[in-house]
């Protein structure tokens, strides 16, 4: 069994976490912190995980982390980057949900995030949690860095293009509309029922923070620099990431046949038949993508244009379902292991 320890276990990712890893084979939970609820059961909190966890939440300077053969952080940015070198240095292997080791220029990490880095030489090592990318350095590593719900449905959805070179990549463009969860639980104006209800608003165009990691992982795959245009929208649900993506198409090919075949061996990317629209409901609660190539009819102005539909649960794929895949591969495991839960629907 992998002994299992979570930091900050009060907030969305934290019970979706204990969700997934309750029905895990393979998976112990011996510790899940909370500085403010320290003492709490987690089940008179979360009473959804009655009869299935029995762990009360404790103080992080007394809970036994470095006994813990992996330690998720379900933290908000800036607390993993101070406490991770501690267990990593204790032989436990770390995965952070924030985005504390996601942007590899730690300058670029400052500039958008605000705060100084603690601990820069973690940054190199970190490996970029995307399971259908970078298997090989997430199983040997001792930290991931999970990546962002955003940054997860948008870069599925353009990965097999720009690993092609099928598209023009100075162009790219991702629009992308998030469920409330994605601002994590807190009590702030425009997440009120009153406010996020009966509406859709964009926001962060000028500038989001998943834009530069969005921007890294494009990079990777193309082996160059990309130009990129990401414009997210808050929209009136709960869970869900609809992402359109948009791309100029600069070499013909079968687009339906490439998703396939790229995908063939993911068994977390599901790639509709052609003429699909997948939806938000398709993935709730369940660690998938599911992905649809369109192409505008050739009479139309732009039959230039590839688009791309890319859905996925961002509490799930785009966050705590992701960590425990790579948990999965980090621990040589079936990456399926504990996550197959299949979508709720209604």
């Amino acid at each position: 069994m992998i002994k299992v320890g979570i930091v900050g276990g009060t907030g969305y990712t934290g019970v979706e976490l204990l969700r997934l890893l309750a029905q895990h084979p393979q998976a112990e939970l011996k510790a899940i912190t909370s500085r403010k609820d320290a003492g709490t059961a987690v089940n008179a909190m979360f009473p959804s995980l009655r009869g299935r966890v029995a762990l009360a939440f404790s103080d992080p300077g007394s809970s036994p982390l470095k006994q813990c053969d992996v330690v998720f952080f379900a933290t908000p940015n800036g607390v993993a980057m101070g406490e991770a070198r501690a267990l990593v240095d204790a032989g436990v292997r770390v995965i952070d949900l924030s985005a504390d080791f996601r942007i590899k220029d730690v300058l670029e990490w400052e500039r958008w995030y605000r705060m100084k880095h603690a601990a820069p030489e973690l940054v190199a090592e970190a490996a970029y949690g995307l399971c259908e990318v970078n298997r090989e350095a997430i199983r040997s590593a001792r930290l991931v860095a999970n990546p962002g719900c955003y940054p997860t449905a948008v870069q599925l959805g353009f990965l097999p293009l720009v690993e092609a070179g099928a598209v023009d990549l100075d162009h790219l463009i991702a629009d992308a509309k998030s469920g409330v969860s994605g601002a994590g639980r807190k009590a702030e104006q425009h997440l009120l029922y009153g406010e996020a209800s009966d509406n859709l608003a964009a926001y962060g165009v000028m500038g989001h923070r998943h834009w530069p990691e969005i921007r890294q992982g494009l990079a990777q795959l193309a082996g160059r620099e990309v130009g990129l245009i990401f414009a997210p929208h808050l929209t009136p649900m709960i869970r869900g990431i609809h992402a359109t993506l948009y791309a100029r198409v600069t070499r013909e090919m079968n687009f339906q046949t490439l998703y396939e075949q790229r995908f063939a061996n993911d068994a977390f990317v599901d790639v509709m038949p052609a003429g699909s629209y997948p939806d938000t409901r398709s993935v709730r609660a369940a660690n998938i993508c599911r992905v649809a190539v369109h192409r505008p009819s050739e009479s139309a102005r732009r039959a230039d244009t590839v688009v791309v539909l890319s859905v996925i649960d961002n509490m799930v794929k785009g966050a705590s379902g992701q960590a425990v895949q790579n948990m999965n591969l980090m621990f040589g495991l079936p990456e399926t292991t504990g996550l197959q839960q299949v979508a709720v629907v209604p």
